[in-house]
């Protein structure tokens, strides 16, 4: 990853206006509800590993590495308070309290913790303006306990780390390859630390934006569009698939919504003469995608970043496409 001070000082923008904790809308929706630092500290159990009764790495603790890590980094930045959406709640009670009808239980007496956990971390004074839209750095990392086994004894735990960029008009979260980590597997926070730093150094802010931007140079038509919509409809049922039918993970509900907001999004509709930049086409993506479970919600964002880029790279190239019928 390149130098933060000079990203910052020279190509991108330097916005000293923060985005308060109140302002911003959900990064992700879906079945999800937002919670603090502090709840997740003071208020949850951690689970252990059944056999050897060893802990997990409590959620609070990941998100503790992660902000911990960003003020080595880049301390002369303003670093936001974390965003945290959690799903899937565990319930359970105290021994003291086993046999109690569950309308009956005082609050000491229940236990809780959450399956799966998303947070992201917005650095607002490295940004850049896409096309209208100001773009804040963002950092964050997903964590889902229905991907363990903790019938067994302890071993290396699963964590998803990426680093890219949120645009403030939507929330939308714009990841690239190289900044998504999908299969982190450590078994302490020291781990988790090496894990942040080898993300921060395999990671081009500047090539990342460099294609964000280049989105806005390609353009398609209603036809296309038209087109390119009805070929993800029959994308689950193709016996032959190739690398980029694979690539973009969405459902039909989510296809139903950005038809939608190729005509009625306030942001990234399609301009008067129908067409649209795959900017736009992005975006509407993007914003489908907050309906994603938490499990999956990351990996469905990179999956429109890398099926736009080849949309893009195809128009360019005028290489055949099936998505563009040409």
């Amino acid at each position: 990853m390149e130098d933060i001070t000079a990203i910052t000082t020279q190509n991108v923008v330097v916005d000293d206006q923060v985005v308060t904790q109140s302002e911003r809308q959900p990064f992700i929706v879906a079945n999800t509800e937002e919670v603090t630092l502090n709840h997740l500290e003071r208020d949850c159990i951690i689970p252990v590993f059944s056999k050897d009764n060893e802990t997990t790495i409590a959620h609070h603790e990941f998100i503790n590495t992660l902000r911990n890590q960003l003020e080595v980094i880049m301390p002369e930045q303003q670093i936001q308070t974390p965003e945290i959406r959690v799903s899937h709640v565990v319930k359970g009670r105290v021994p003291s309290a086993i046999g109690k009808p569950a309308k009956e239980l005082l609050e000491e007496e229940k236990t809780i913790y959450y399956e799966r956990m998303a947070f992201n971390i917005l650095v607002p004074s490295i940004s850049r303006n896409i096309n209208g839209n100001m773009l804040h750095l963002s950092i964050g990392g997903v964590r889902a306990y229905n991907q363990e086994n903790l019938y067994s004894k302890k071993s290396p735990e699963k964590f998803k780390l990426f680093i890219g960029f949120r645009n403030n008009v939507c929330t939308n979260l714009c990841v690239s390859t190289d900044g998504f980590l999908s299969d982190i597997r450590v078994s302490s926070v020291e781990g988790l630390c090496k894990a942040v730093m080898d993300l921060f150094k395999g990671h081009s802010l500047e090539e990342h934006l460099m294609t964000l931007q280049d989105f806005n140079n390609y353009t398609i038509t209603e036809e296309v569009f038209a087109h390119l919509i009805g070929k993800l409809r029959m994308q689950p049922y193709r016996r032959v698939k190739n690398d980029l039918d694979k690539s973009l993970e969405i459902n039909d509900s989510q296809i139903n919504k950005v038809v939608k907001g190729f005509y009625k999004d306030q942001n990234f509709k399609s301009n008067s003469e129908g067409k649209i930049s795959l900017w736009q086409l992005y975006n509407l993506f993007t914003g489908a995608n907050k309906s994603s479970y938490i499990d999956s919600f990351v990996d469905r964002s990179l999956s429109a970043f890398v099926f736009v880029k080849e949309i893009g790279h195809s128009i360019k190239n005028q290489t055949p496409n099936r998505y563009l019928n040409n």
